[in-house]
């Protein structure tokens, strides 16, 4: 707790900011930063207690600013577990959104789909995840300062602000999907036999990332609302055609601008 508080006194003495809004961005998701009104720009490397992002695709910087008219941060690049950071190290910038002030944690991804009915480039509305990652965020001693020992998760995506993403999605034409997100370590894309798994067990998108932010934004009392952008399907005729990293990042760039409209009306609305 005592590195946690550190960085976010490091942060409100720099910024001057008190966000009540926190975004996390994923690959190829970097371009809502663009509309954002931004007062302050701070490489990763230079806050106290950060970890760096590897991965192409996350630029590595918290974002300060304003957008649809609320103070927010937003992380431009995230970290993950399969870059060999602890979770404590993974979700550690959640936990300083909580104490820099931020109730509503938005988040997006760069998604495999599962179901067949999606196509790639759709945004899908995560109403729900499964964690499928070797260690729950949580696991160790409890910051009560942040949390109860057992938080409950029957309501982990908030469904009013669901419920007004797809109303904001159809009266502006996107399309859109709902689904189950589900949480994997990586870094290996999945396997066609994993895909099926997946889907079995009722999930609609596969990715490496998202889960264990949300418990932990959960654990503390934060509003969460998340987006999948479907950039690859696991239907049997795609499966001889191998996804890479970059076309994953295209079809994210092509689906952001709908995802940031999404984004921002939807904090407009707060």
């Amino acid at each position: 707790m005592k590195q946690l508080k550190e960085t976010a006194a490091f942060l409100k003495e720099r910024t001057g900011m008190e966000p009540g809004v926190g975004i996390i961005l994923g690959s190829g998701l970097g371009g809502l930063v663009e509309e954002i009104n931004i007062s302050h720009r701070i490489a990763y490397e230079d806050i106290p207690g950060f970890p760096v992002s590897t991965v192409e695709g996350h630029d590595g910087r918290l974002i300060f600013g304003e957008l649809g008219g609320k103070e927010v941060v937003a992380m431009q690049g995230r970290f993950h577990y399969y870059e060999g950071y602890p979770m404590e190290k993974v979700t550690l910038p959640v936990r300083v959104m909580r104490l820099l002030g931020v109730h509503t944690l938005f988040v997006s991804n760069a998604a495999g789909g599962l179901n067949p009915a999606f196509e790639a480039g759709d945004l899908m509305i995560i109403r729900d995840h499964i964690n499928m990652f070797p260690e729950n965020p949580l696991r160790g001693p409890n910051i009560d300062e942040l949390g109860t020992r057992f938080p409950e998760m029957s309501e982990t995506y908030c469904k009013k602000l669901i419920g007004q993403a797809k109303r904001i999605a159809a009266d502006n034409n996107i399309r859109f999907q709902s689904g189950v997100y589900i949480g994997s370590p990586g870094p290996t894309l999945e396997t066609p036999a994993e895909y099926r798994m997946f889907h079995k067990l009722g999930a609609d998108a596969t990715g490496m990332s998202t889960v264990p932010e949300i418990i932990t934004a959960r654990h503390a009392g934060m509003r969460c609302f998340g987006i999948s952008v479907i950039t690859n399907l696991s239907e049997q005729s795609e499966m001889d055609k191998p996804t890479t990293h970059e076309e994953v990042q295209s079809v994210a760039g092509t689906a952001a601008p709908r995802m940031t409209l999404v984004f921002k009306k939807l904090i407009e609305s707060l």
